[in-house]
């Protein structure tokens, strides 16, 4: 029997992988956060003091590191060590566009992530899942949101974690407006709505009224 796909794409801050973590545990799902990955090579990157624009060490890095997944997504283990937290700090946010715009980059992850979802019954959310990676998923999301409740979501979030310090809003908004110009106008596989996704605007939903939406969208398909 196919194995189930769910791709789950739109802009920074639209709530994919908090909606996306949701439905794979109730549906049990097996949620790859493909943003995950790029954001641990970037990790990587920054971590060995490689230029963001070096394309030849960053493929190398990302052609031999290992990654692996907790079942709900929370969790992402980079060559063996949980790198959970440290890829989700500022300096990585502010770089993870310009590494991940790498085309051949994204052929090495993509291929990883392809793999998976003919294996498992998955659940992925991105830039690109529906238009690039899972082109023939089962179904395909898009979720916005005003860029103002997107900037105040991430802060929010940053300061939950502590990790805002003394990031200010405007400096969240004004990267989350970086990020959408250099993701919907990169090269490769730039952010763009499917033909055939079902597309959310979340900024006036709860996440679980967003979950509730797409399990009823999941469940019409395979009744």
């Amino acid at each position: 029997m196919k194995n189930i796909s769910v791709a789950i794409d739109g802009p920074a801050g639209a709530g994919k992988s908090t909606v996306a973590k949701k439905v794979a545990k109730k549906m049990d799902l097996l949620y790859i956060d493909t943003g995950a990955m790029y954001r641990a090579i970037t990790f990587l990157v920054l971590q060995e003091g490689i230029a963001i624009d070096d394309e030849q060490k960053i493929i190398n890095i990302a052609k031999n590191t290992t990654f692996d997944f907790s079942k709900d997504g929370s969790e992402i283990f980079v060559n063996g060590e949980n790198r959970s937290k440290e890829i989700r700090t500022p300096m990585v946010s502010e770089n993870v566009s310009f590494v991940s715009q790498i085309g051949a980059l994204r052929t090495v992850l993509v291929n990883a992530q392809q793999k998976l979802a003919d294996n498992h019954d998955v659940i992925m959310d991105g830039r690109d899942i529906g238009t690039h990676v899972l082109p023939k998923a089962d179904l395909k999301v898009f979720l916005t949101a005003s860029v103002e409740e997107r900037a105040t979501r991430r802060f929010e979030e940053l300061s939950r974690q502590n990790k805002a310090g003394s990031v200010t809003f405007e400096a969240v908004k004004k990267n989350i407006i970086q990020r959408d110009t250099i993701d919907s106008n990169r090269e490769q596989a730039p952010l763009v709505k499917a033909e055939d996704a079902v597309e959310i605007d979340t900024t006036t939903l709860t996440t679980n009224e967003v979950v509730d939406r797409i399990i009823s969208l999941i469940r019409k398909i395979h009744r």
